[in-house]
């Protein structure tokens, strides 16, 4: 991923435009969430446990399809509350390339699939070729 050279004021983060260089092989993840391959859920109502099993699940998704944190180029984060965006973004910022951070979104929903469920994330990564 390139970062593209794009006129908006200055992001905290994350880039505004993200470009992929061609032929490179894409990944999707599914939305994560905070379950552990175990079944266990990260606690309800802790934000940072939350999230960094949220990451921890999406760089297995990754890693299972043959990506990195670092070819990862765009990201969705799905919240149930913006408040926590502080603790969201610092947990995000010890996975992603903070030097070349991905464009991202962050949406605030009224719930997600299960009511102790705080966070999930989906990613969008590119493979360069061999």
């Amino acid at each position: 991923m390139s970062a593209v050279d794009f006129p908006v004021p200055a992001t905290s983060g994350y880039s505004a435009v993200a470009s992929v260089a061609p032929g490179s092989r894409l990944v999707w993840t599914s939305g994560q969430v905070p379950i552990a391959p175990d079944g266990t859920v990260a606690p309800a109502g802790d934000w940072e446990a939350q999230t960094r099993q949220v990451m921890e699940n999406v760089g297995a998704a990754l890693e299972a399809a043959g990506a990195t944190w670092d070819d990862v180029f765009k990201l969705t984060i799905f919240v149930v509350d913006t408040s926590a965006l502080p603790v969201v973004r610092a947990v995000r910022d010890e996975f992603v390339n903070t030097a070349r951070p991905p464009a991202s979104s962050l949406v605030q929903v009224a719930g997600l699939f299960r009511p102790d469920i705080l966070i999930e994330v989906e990613a969008v990564a590119a493979v360069s070729p061999a």
